[in-house]
């Protein structure tokens, strides 16, 4: 069967609500006035990787568990906008929904409605393995229920990614991922000591050929051939408003690069380039680097 899909997307399809509060920590009040407002918008970790790859040019697919609902409409209707392929496979529970506190500085607090989904949910293999088939590469978003699916999708032989998020090292929730995957993305945020040793201890017990550590405003680490080497922070185009988003856009960016034969090096300024555009986005907003963006602001040839 032809390849005819760049990258699969899995899972990470939600909804979230956004609140701009004064400070982060938010001290105890009985009230707060709120402006510029609560606004409620499609697009969770999944939502936002899928967005950006397409927004690079990649034939991108996204599979998820989605509700019949009002959340699930505007999950759906952020993708048609945006003209990326949806799977959605029926939740009971409902869409995925989170609320996120985002201060003046553009740093966020979020709560997971944890109500959303079931340990007994699944992805229907017969999709799963149609798609995999189909597929170049599979980016594998942490949330319920796609680590069953990674076995399915090693079979395929399709080639892995996932995102860890603020994995302290050691849970054992985000540690499957980690060992399945052939890129692991990560961030520096709940890492204690040298991010080093946790991303060395990725690649030594797991498949990973390549870690990338994100360190917000400080850069990002990259492992690749036993080596590893800081990537320097790119400066945003405009003043930051918001970090929602920006390790999404980080391995969007990173996948394209590696998909399109760069070296890790160069996949990791593309990176941090998108990432840098992610943080002057308005949480409220859904606007990923375009391919034209991204290679102007990276300089040399185009991918």
């Amino acid at each position: 069967m032809s390849r005819d899909i760049d990258v699969l997307v899995l899972g990470g399809a939600g909804v979230d609500t956004i609140v701009h509060v004064p400070q982060l920590p938010l001290p105890y009040a009985d009230s707060y006035m709120i402006d510029p407002g609560i606004r409620t918008r499609a697009g969770q970790t999944g939502d936002f990787v899928a967005l950006g790859l397409g927004a690079l040019g990649l034939r991108t697919h996204h599979l998820d568990m989605l509700g019949a609902d009002p959340e699930g409409d505007l999950v759906r209707a952020l993708h048609r906008d945006h003209a990326i392929p949806l799977t959605d496979v029926p939740q009971p529970a409902g869409t995925k929904r989170a609320v996120n506190l985002v201060g003046p500085d553009g740093r966020r607090l979020s709560f997971y409605d944890a109500t959303r989904t079931h340990p007994e949910d699944r992805l229907p293999e017969p999709t799963v393995r149609a798609l995999a088939t189909r597929s170049r590469h599979a980016h594998v978003s942490i949330t319920q229920p796609c680590a069953h699916a990674l076995p399915l999708l090693r079979a395929s032989g399709v080639t892995i990614s996932t995102d860890l998020h603020n994995w302290d090292g050691k849970d054992p929730y985000q540690e499957e991922f980690s060992h399945a995957a052939d890129i692991v993305f990560l961030s520096t945020a709940a890492l204690s000591g040298s991010p080093e040793r946790t991303m060395r201890a990725i690649a030594e017990h797991g498949r990973a050929d390549l870690v990338v550590a994100t360190a917000g405003a400080e850069g990002a680490y990259l492992l690749a051939d036993d080596e590893l080497t800081r990537v320097p922070p790119v400066t945003p185009p405009s003043r930051p408003l918001d970090s929602n988003g920006a390790g999404d856009a980080f391995a969007a960016a990173f996948l394209y690069g590696w998909l399109n034969r760069e070296t890790p090096q160069r996949a990791a300024l593309y990176g941090a380039v998108a990432g840098a555009h992610a943080c002057t986005v308005p949480s409220t907003e859904t606007a990923p680097i375009t391919r034209g963006e991204l290679l102007s602001r990276a300089g040399g040839g185009a991918a």
